[in-house]
């Protein structure tokens, strides 16, 4: 940083944004990044698009600096987006997840420490209290264990994600299995400002049958399950066949 406190010219922050029709958040999503794209102050956005259908890629031209097309799937657009990256440190964003005001200068400071990887804090987006429990529980069990998911907003440096061997080229818990080889090596840096993230699946299938499932498909998965079979139970038959008829 100078002596103003401004980050110096020159990407040093790539962030990532993996999207499949994603009109009506993406617009909201990109809004934090504009001010620190448009002042030159190191900040990229890459937008790494699985093929929509919709308006994703009309509404978020103006506000991306990349778009990259890829084969659907979360773990492979993040790849292909963090193939594209300039920036020494990755900031994966989900598509509906909104970052907190002060996300640049918390990043910063994470790339002046000696830290690996980390990931913010998380709210719901549903203002009920249940709500603000259960994002207060998914923050403490995050602390406890180190193992982030990607509506937390996972950064990295990115000589760190290379040598690492990126996402796994998993349709789900991509996020999960890159904490847990993360985590053997450094615990996670984490940032008490909050992102915002959608609460859609929860409201739309009830609060205790979403936690069901996520504590349920997790155990799975650390049990040895095939992620496919878990994604099948988690997003349905339709998204995993879309997916994998891709590799076709």
């Amino acid at each position: 940083m100078n002596q103003q406190g401004t980050p110096e010219p020159g990407v040093w922050l790539s962030v990532i944004v993996p999207t499949l029709n994603e009109e009506a958040s993406i617009v909201e999503t990109l809004a934090p990044l504009q001010p620190y794209r448009n002042h030159n102050a190191g900040l990229e956005v890459i937008l790494s698009d699985g093929g929509s259908q919709d308006d994703t890629l009309a509404c978020a031209k103006d506000g991306v600096d990349h778009i990259v097309r890829s084969l659907p799937g979360r773990a492979r657009q993040m790849n292909a987006g963090a193939a594209r990256a300039q920036g020494r440190i990755l900031l994966f964003l989900h598509a509906d997840t909104r970052l907190p005001p002060d996300f640049f200068e918390q990043l910063h400071l994470f790339h002046t420490s000696n830290r690996l990887w980390g990931r913010f804090d998380v709210q719901l987006s549903h203002p009920a209290p249940v709500y603000r429990l259960i994002s207060r529980l998914i923050n403490l069990r995050s602390r406890a264990t180190s193992i982030a998911t990607g509506d937390q907003g996972i950064f990295v440096q990115k000589v760190i994600f290379q040598e690492l061997g990126k996402f796994a080229d998993i349709v789900l818990m991509e996020d999960v299995e890159f904490c847990r080889r993360m985590r053997a090596m450094q615990p996670a840096y984490c940032i008490s400002s909050r992102v915002i993230t959608s609460s859609r699946k929860w409201e739309r299938e009830g609060v205790l049958r979403t936690i069901w499932l996520m504590w349920r498909l997790r155990w799975q998965f650390f049990r040895g399950a095939d992620p496919e079979t878990l994604c099948r139970r988690y997003y349905g038959d339709a998204y995993v066949k879309k997916i994998v008829s891709s590799d076709s």
